[in-house]
């Protein structure tokens, strides 16, 4: 499977594009990535539009089973944060067959 964008390139790529420092783009993605885990945190979800979305949910506790021993063992209930990718994104990405 190919590798994906780095953050080096990424952050070469916005700031070739932009004009801008490899500083600043640099600082701007933190500032995104810390933006984001806050909102999701407090609020229980963050935007980016076209992107998607971070949703924080609630997962019940339930029974699983050990794969190696077939054990039934009790799962802990706990929160979790899932990523929901916009229409726009999903659409463009991989369009719909006809």
């Amino acid at each position: 499977m190919a590798k994906g964008l780095t953050k080096t390139a990424l952050v070469r790529q916005m700031a070739e594009k932009l004009e801008l420092t490899n500083k600043q783009t640099a600082g701007f993605l933190d500032l995104l990535a810390e933006t984001a885990v806050k909102e999701t945190k407090k609020n229980g979800e963050f935007t980016i539009p076209g992107i998607g979305k971070l949703v924080k949910a609630e997962r019940k506790a339930r029974l699983g089973r050990n794969p190696q021993t077939g054990e039934t063992i009790k799962i802990k209930a706990k929160t979790v944060v899932k990523f929901r990718v916009a229409k726009v994104a999903k659409d463009t990405i991989a369009p719909p067959k006809k």
